[in-house]
């Protein structure tokens, strides 16, 4: 199983479709998944914020999605993992453990900083962790964080945790530059 994490505007759904294709290109029989939440682009696929795209059926849970994998396949892949209930882990692990080649991609943090949905439990049980940055909108560096933005400011840590967006929401931030109103603060 690999996983492949990062803040947003980091390639993470790039570097998947770059993985399908490769197997695509050897003959290997592919299935792409995401969470029915995403609703950023039509509902049959993947696409980047560059615009790279990929055929995909939506799912709203990791039950759906495993009753959905047909046993032809080689690889499964899913998208926006971290939308995903907490059974997710045992359902990648056991189609990895049952054969079949599995690829994960998702935030492993929320706009606050803080580890998001079941990503964590997946990154402990990966093979293969690809780990991408991105640039920090404010400084350059490289940034690991997503800020969320409310009308261009930082979003308080009272906001809801999920809300699906793209630039008009969010930008990547280094560590030093990202903020969270209203989080506490470690001296």
């Amino acid at each position: 199983m690999t996983v492949i994490t990062g803040s947003m505007f980091s390639g993470k759904t790039e570097e998947l479709i770059r993985r399908v294709r490769r197997a695509l290109y050897a003959r290997r029989r592919v299935q792409v998944f995401k969470h029915a939440l995403d609703t950023r682009s039509e509902r049959a696929v993947i696409r980047s914020h560059n615009g790279v795209l990929h055929e995909a059926r939506a799912v709203a849970s990791s039950d759906e999605l495993l009753s959905a994998v047909e046993p032809q396949t080689d690889l499964v892949a899913i998208e926006e993992v971290q939308f995903f209930d907490g059974r997710l882990v045992e359902v990648l692990d056991g189609l990895a453990d049952g054969g079949y080649d599995v690829i994960a991609a998702g935030l492993d943090m929320d706009f606050r900083g803080r580890p998001f949905g079941p990503v964590p439990a997946l990154l402990a049980r990966a093979d293969e962790v690809v780990k991408l940055r991105a640039i920090c909108a404010r400084c350059g560096r490289e940034a690991s964080r997503s800020q969320r933005l409310i009308d261009g400011r930082p979003a308080p840590a009272s906001a809801p945790t999920i809300l699906v967006g793209a630039q008009e929401s969010y930008e990547a931030r280094c560590r030093h530059c990202h903020e969270v109103p209203g989080e506490p603060q470690v001296p």
